[in-house]
């Protein structure tokens, strides 16, 4: 892994670091460019505004590694409110709702965290809409794939995500290609051991484009979560090559990186998705933000001393 990704993550578990970054003057500013508020008018504002753009969104209520069953319910509530305002102001065509498992209470008791998760899945569906699982680190990807699993019996529409990183994902993809299947592939923000992870980035893009080739090969409808420029011309030629038009597939960009871009594609036709954040536990992700891009961690820097 990268040093400076290895520190950022590092970063990310440091309660000194976050109480800096949480009360810097300029630190509200700038994260407000990855994170769209706190509350879930910020978030309905934002999502209004891509909408009208031309873009999809998937909605992300940050927080995870919930010990608590009141936290956990916290989060199932704030969920079935955002879905509730998504139907009312007209939005829940365009806009799905992401959710870790973590954050309804995976690590208390995988029976709970399905029995949450089902709750926003039934929401969700009564307002028109979709959801997808996000993807943790290796030591839930089984526990993620079995709720999945079960979640799909009833609402066989719910996302899937894997991690291209993962030594085990391209096994993951052929068996989740399959009709109607929603299968987000990313490439993954956590620090993994090298015995299930690559840990080279080139390795990392053979097998991002490995997993893409697999799910476009299958029937069911790959969403691609990648900023890298390489990788947006790969899938365009790859999607040619397995005969899929604009719409059998997406592009998913996180909110703030490459906005260009984001419309560049939509303009020409393609679909796309971004990826939006919002809620108070915004440091964990802001961290991963950075450890992704080290674009990212020189602006946010140069924020924080009043440069940019």
């Amino acid at each position: 892994m990268h040093p400076l990704r290895t520190l950022i993550l590092a970063a990310g578990a440091n309660d000194a670091v976050r109480r800096l970054v949480a009360t810097a003057p300029v630190s509200r500013d700038v994260v407000r460019r990855f994170v769209a508020g706190e509350s879930t008018d910020d978030v309905v504002d934002v999502t209004a505004r891509l909408v009208a753009d031309g873009l999809s969104v998937s909605l992300d209520y940050l927080g995870e590694d919930t010990t608590d069953e009141r936290l956990a319910e916290q989060t199932v509530q704030a969920y079935l409110r955002l879905l509730d305002r998504l139907h009312v102001d007209g939005l829940s065509a365009r806009a799905e709702v992401s959710v870790k498992l973590s954050a309804v209470g995976q690590a208390l008791d995988e029976r709970l965290a399905l029995d949450n998760a089902s709750r926003i899945a039934a929401a969700a569906e009564q307002c028109g809409t979709t959801i997808t699982l996000d993807m943790e680190d290796h030591t839930t990807t089984d526990s993620t794939l079995r709720v999945l699993a079960e979640l799909r019996r009833q609402w066989p529409w719910v996302g899937a995500v894997l991690q291209a990183y993962l030594r085990r994902t391209l096994d993951d993809c052929v068996a989740l290609a399959g009709s109607g299947s929603r299968v987000r592939l990313c490439k993954g923000a956590y620090a993994e051991p090298s015995s299930v992870a690559f840990a080279h980035p080139h390795e990392v893009d053979l097998s991002y484009v490995r997993c893409a080739n697999a799910l476009l090969a299958g029937r069911g409808y790959p969403m691609f979560a990648t900023h890298d420029p390489r990788l947006v011309a790969v899938i365009a030629e790859r999607a040619l090559w397995y005969g899929r038009k604009p719409g059998s597939y997406e592009y998913q960009m996180l909110y703030g990186i490459r906005p260009d871009e984001q419309r560049r594609l939509v303009n020409s036709g393609e679909a796309v998705r971004v990826y939006v954040p919002y809620g108070e536990q915004w440091y964990g992700y802001l961290m991963r933000r950075l450890a992704e891009r080290p674009a990212n961690t020189a602006f946010f820097l140069r924020s924080l001393v009043g440069r940019s």
